[in-house]
């Protein structure tokens, strides 16, 4: 027969194994465990889906200097506009590089008050997001995040375009 002084060590170990495993159950419903390593909390975009949709003339630059002569093109654009309409999921329709058929974007909040449009499920700022540059409700200049794409397509002028008569 074991001694009562080989027992009571043995039964400490067992009763502090059974209260880690139920510590350790206990907390896997907390939301923290709801959030995968490496990704923080969703952040709200600076710029609502709303504010961006509509119709707007579109023109690219690649060259910095271009900028406002590229911006007039985009105000003749609007003869025939880039209409960025409401998705049923609260995103926008717009279109993907090299894709003929819209669809549905969302609008991410990155760090330092970014806004990215990108597919729906990735986080804010991968490689496919574009990311608004600059926007003051009349004129929105967005960027390309993949380096291939943005070498390709520039930075992206929108232009409001007035209502239809």
């Amino acid at each position: 027969m074991l001694s009562v002084r080989l027992l009571a060590p043995i039964k400490t170990c067992i009763g502090l194994a059974a209260l880690l495993a139920i510590a350790g159950c206990a907390s896997t419903g907390s939301p923290e465990a709801n959030i995968s390593p490496g990704m923080g909390p969703e952040i709200p975009p600076a710029i609502k889906a709303q504010e961006i949709t509509g119709r707007w003339g579109l023109a690219a630059f690649h060259n910095q200097q271009d900028l406002k002569r590229t911006e007039a093109a985009a105000r003749n654009g609007c003869k025939q506009a880039y209409n960025i309409a409401m998705g049923p999921g609260g995103g926008v329709i717009m279109h993907m590089p090299d894709k003929a058929q819209p669809e549905e974007l969302r609008l991410k909040g990155g760090p330092g008050n970014k806004t990215f449009i990108g597919p729906p499920g990735e986080p804010a700022g991968g490689q496919q997001d574009r990311e608004i540059t600059s926007f003051d409700g009349r004129v929105m200049t967005v960027r390309f995040l993949d380096p291939e794409v943005s070498g390709r397509y520039g930075t992206q002028i929108y232009v409001r375009c007035a209502p239809r008569a």
